[in-house]
């Protein structure tokens, strides 16, 4: 049973009646641009074609209750709850967070019933948070015939997930989720949130790219991913910009040396040429040099690991394999701490550079990776 029947399937047996609609919205990944969104940066993700699914309908009582085949336990909560964050926890906070952001924003959210299903991995680093706020944003918009623009979409899932839920995300995720295209990586300016698609054709590169599960435990993530962001914030202060954003890669030296101590340099020497990097990925592209694009994406890497000091060893190891076996470039993608790797392969060696990966985890102990070959895929859609 795919993933909108599994939702269809457990609306129907959790409230016994037909659902007025199903609404997807994919993960996501990203190919380069990693902490550069909450330094309002340039971030090059794409949409994924694994999906969140919410079917729903609307409730004559004006309440929510939201189930998730995750957690056969439904959460129910009223507008008391959903006004005040932290009322609402676990995985329905991302729902009621979609609830208290549309209120705040002056919307008469419609009561609903939601049913969830979802094929994108949990903790994996693919954005399953924003797929679900993304596709109950969908639902309750259209159950309710909101005026809103999709274009609005995405800075109030994300209001959702900061100041409700209290994870302190960039705006990345849930613009790739709702402005995704298939065929196309979304360029992003996260300050001016202006996007370009730009075409990503591996089938016509004859490539394909990789995306590694390391199946690693996240490690402090959310206390180091917090850390990070302050340390940034604390740097474009001393150095006197808005944001990292304002280095430019030819000042950079200059900037460096006005920083009192090394970590806070590697720290902003990784966000600027992180920013850079995503630059010149995006003229490869434009150019249709996918190929080439690999030693940004290993070099995006290197600077993760040895400036930044998010990766861990597993996510390391599945890097190495990757590039061994014949990857044109592999990196970490996501916050860090844990998640996946992506690589850039030929179409048809795929399999072997999995399975690469996989021996290399077996040889140092590690639990087995998942691995999966994905395309560009399409943003948040309505699927009727």
């Amino acid at each position: 049973m795919n993933v909108a029947d599994r939702a269809t399937a457990g609306f129907r047996q959790r409230y016994g009646v037909e659902p007025a609609g199903r609404w997807a919205a994919p993960g996501r990944v990203n190919l380069i641009g990693e902490h550069t969104d909450y330094n309002d940066g340039f971030v090059l993700p794409f949409a994924l074609p694994l999906r969140t699914v919410v079917a729903a309908a609307p409730a004559p009582d004006g309440r929510w209750t939201v189930w998730s085949e995750l957690d056969d336990e439904p959460v129910e909560f009223g507008a008391a709850e959903a006004d005040e964050p932290g009322r609402v926890d676990g995985w329905a906070a991302y729902v009621a967070g979609v609830v208290w952001a549309l209120r705040a924003d002056g919307h008469d959210v419609p009561g609903a019933r939601l049913a969830v299903a979802s094929d994108v991995p949990v903790g994996s680093g693919l954005s399953s948070s924003a797929a679900i706020e993304s596709a109950v944003l969908a639902a309750l918009v259209d159950l309710g015939g909101l005026d809103l623009p999709a274009e609005r979409w995405p800075r109030l899932a994300q209001r959702a997930e900061n100041d409700y839920v209290g994870a302190p995300t960039g705006i990345m995720d849930q613009s790739a989720v709702i402005r995704g295209r298939a065929g196309h990586a979304l360029f992003l300016d996260c300050r001016t949130e202006e996007v370009e698609q730009i075409p990503f054709d591996l089938d016509g590169a004859r490539l394909a790219v990789l995306v590694v599960d390391s199946r690693a435990p996240h490690r402090h993530a959310d206390g180091e991913y917090a850390a990070r962001r302050r340390g940034c914030e604390h740097a474009a202060t001393a150095l006197g910009v808005t944001a990292l954003r304002d280095v430019p890669v030819a000042g950079l030296d200059a900037a460096l040396a006005r920083l009192g101590d090394d970590e806070t340099r590697r720290r902003v020497r990784h966000v600027v040429t992180e920013n850079q990097r995503v630059l010149d990925t995006v003229a490869l592209l434009r150019a249709g040099r996918v190929r080439d694009t690999g030693p940004l994406l290993t070099a995006s890497h290197v600077s993760m690991r040895d400036d930044f000091e998010i990766t861990v060893p597993e996510i390391d190891t599945a890097v190495e394999a990757a590039l061994s076996a014949g990857a044109y470039g592999a990196r970490m993608t996501g916050g860090g701490f844990g998640g996946c790797v992506l690589a850039l392969v030929d179409a048809g060696a795929a399999d072997a550079v999995a399975a690469a990966v996989t021996e290399a985890y077996a040889e140092r102990g590690f639990t087995a990776p998942g691995t999966l070959t994905v395309l560009p895929s399409s943003g948040v859609t309505r699927l009727g």
